[in-house]
């Protein structure tokens, strides 16, 4: 349940042949701990064996879409045991050393991206407000991304010692140019330049933006199921041919690399940093 609220950490709502799914950690930007990862495995998995549903609809409660990873709130779980595992490994939270980091981060984040993005149903990332690190692994899972116009998104976490969010789609969803910038710098994007590199398919107007999302999903529920599961499969089995899953796998290595150095060479394994500083750090 969520700290402040007493809510649970995602809504799950079906009308006609779309699920929404909506992050609901508003007190808290929708910053994503364990719990509400797994909420969220659970609410995609129950859509997805839901016959009638044919398209699945990822949104943030309150003023934000994900302010991304909890790096500090009440409710972080990072020690926690996961309570279940979706995607293969095992538990992490009784494991030595770098062991315990690379196990949770392969489980609940780039693990879970990959299941997410391979869901047989096509998705779609309504995002208002903040997208940043950690939320952009949630929308680029999906397979359309309608932002509202005073949307924004960044990846911050070189600040961190890192090269970058776990599920690195970085060079696919820009170009590698413009990726090298949105990380180097580390500043917000807004949702026009987004749209303009390619990293999202339509910008909207906020108070049109819900009602946008829905039109989409009800044109592509009206297709047939197995189609549009084969189709996404066609696209996705064509991306990862053009390097996405070796890079992933690759930039990985280079994320528990970072994330060790850091450990061994500041105060932990972000090298101090806080939700503040780095949003004080972003232009």
């Amino acid at each position: 349940m969520s700290e402040a609220s007493d809510q649970p950490e995602v809504l799950y709502e079906v009308e006609g042949a779309v699920a929404r799914v909506t992050l609901n950690r508003p007190e808290f930007r929708n910053a994503q701990n364990v719990k509400m990862t797994m909420a969220l495995d659970a609410a995609y998995q129950r859509a997805v064996q839901d016959d009638e549903v044919k398209v699945i609809v990822l949104a943030g409660a309150g003023k934000h879409f994900s302010a991304g990873h909890d790096i500090g709130t009440p409710g972080r779980d990072i020690d926690k045991p996961f309570g279940r595992v979706a995607t293969g490994w095992y538990s992490h939270a009784d494991k030595p050393g770098a062991e315990n980091l690379f196990v949770r981060e392969q489980e609940a984040y780039l693990g879970m991206c990959r299941r997410w993005r391979d869901l047989p149903k096509p998705t779609i990332a309504q995002v208002h407000g903040a997208c940043i690190a950690g939320a952009l692994m949630l929308a680029w899972s999906c397979d359309f991304i309608i932002c509202s116009d005073d949307a924004f998104f960044a990846d911050p976490v070189v600040r961190m010692g890192l090269p970058g969010v776990e599920f690195f789609a970085h060079p696919f969803v820009m170009n590698p140019r413009k990726a090298k910038e949105f990380l180097f710098l580390g500043d917000r994007m807004p949702a026009e330049e987004a749209h303009r590199v390619g990293m999202v398919n339509r910008v909207v107007p906020r108070d049109e933006l819900a009602a946008t999302v829905d039109a989409m999903a009800a044109r592509i529920a009206e297709k047939p199921r197995f189609a549009l599961a084969l189709t996404k499969m066609a696209i996705n089995q064509a991306e990862d041919r053009m390097g996405l899953r070796e890079t992933m796998d690759a930039v990985f290595g280079l994320h528990h690399l970072a994330h060790a150095h850091m450990a061994l060479t500041s105060e932990d394994y972000i090298g101090g940093q806080s939700a503040k500083k780095l949003k004080e750090s972003m232009k």
